[in-house]
């Protein structure tokens, strides 16, 4: 009998890979550093290395292996397997799913981190239970995913649910992609800071000042403190999130939108703006039933993420 699935979940910086249960168990998982640096090879062999110790370590035979699930940073091609650019990994236009197919002679699912961390929330998080959720993850960056009906929603060129590069303020501050007033441009951690930069070089009075350093953290800090000036660039960016979120209940009228990310943390601040923003925006039906709610995961929400996928993806086999 296949009882058992894997997960990797692949950054930048380290590669965690677990060997799971068919309920999402894990039963096995390890940690090793990335090192990108070395290029496309040697990452491959310590993806498949890492596979190997977690299915050697339980005594498992890969004959029991159902499928394999890898999460990602984008842009990559989903349907293909590739993985087609990234900035913190050696990857150009790789096909990553075809050698560790090869190897282990079991199905390989790469999926963008996103939508791999909704999936996770999906099958095992805030979202269990639901058919329908839509994942922001707010952070450094803007990201997102959907399950529509129980299943991933990738779209036609598998990049669907590019959420950060929704504008929601035409006259708003260039993003990185290039266009002008993307939600990751008003609301991420890294718009935050920058507003609050651009507050400290003006000689506006405000406790953001007492800081060597500031980030996003000290702003949410100094905003529930009291500080007009953190508490006007919060305020601003919560709504825009609020107007991307109503714009998701909108389209796709789910029972779930999930937050995570780093900015999710702020609490309350994050979810009462948005909800009240999403009450005013949305028909009053679909506003109601929405719940919108913190994701559940936590910390490995990637690596459950990735053995979600795999789950998810084989289901009916």
């Amino acid at each position: 009998m296949k009882n058992y699935v894997v997960g990797v979940d692949l950054g930048g910086t380290k590669i965690s890979t677990a060997l799971s249960d068919l309920e999402g168990k894990i039963i096995n998982q390890t940690t090793i550093p990335t090192d990108a640096h070395e290029g496309e090879v040697p990452v491959l062999n310590r993806i498949i290395n890492s596979i190997e110790k977690v299915v050697n370590d339980s005594a498992v035979s890969y004959e029991d292996i159902k499928g394999i699930g890898i999460g990602s940073p984008g842009p990559l091609d989903a349907k293909q397997g590739i993985i087609i650019t990234t900035p913190n990994l050696p990857f150009k236009n790789f096909n990553l799913v075809k050698p560790i197919s090869e190897k282990f002679g079991v199905p390989v699912f790469l999926d963008n981190d996103a939508n791999v961390a909704a999936i996770g929330e999906f099958m095992f998080g805030a979202g269990k239970g639901a058919e329908n959720i839509v994942f922001f993850t707010v952070s450094t960056g803007v990201g997102g995913g959907a399950i529509l009906n129980g299943k991933v929603y990738r779209g036609y060129t598998s990049n669907a649910l590019e959420i950060g590069h929704m504008t929601v303020a035409p006259h708003g501050s260039r993003c990185n992609c290039g266009n002008v007033g993307c939600v990751e441009a008003t609301s991420s951690g890294t718009a935050i800071a920058k507003r609050a930069h651009e507050a400290l070089s003006t000689k506006v009075e405000t406790s953001l000042r007492k800081y060597e350093n500031v980030t996003s953290y000290e702003v949410f800090v100094e905003a529930a403190a009291g500080d007009p000036v953190a508490k006007d660039i919060i305020d601003d960016a919560m709504n825009y999130l609020g107007i991307a979120v109503a714009n998701a209940v909108s389209i796709f009228d789910p029972e779930y939108v999930i937050i995570g990310g780093g900015v999710s943390k702020a609490g309350d601040v994050v979810f009462d703006t948005v909800r009240k923003v999403v009450n005013k925006r949305c028909f009053k039906s679909m506003a109601e039933s929405v719940k919108i709610v913190p994701a559940g995961l936590g910390t490995d929400a990637g690596l459950i993420g990735a053995v979600a996928l795999a789950l998810l993806e084989t289901q009916d086999k």
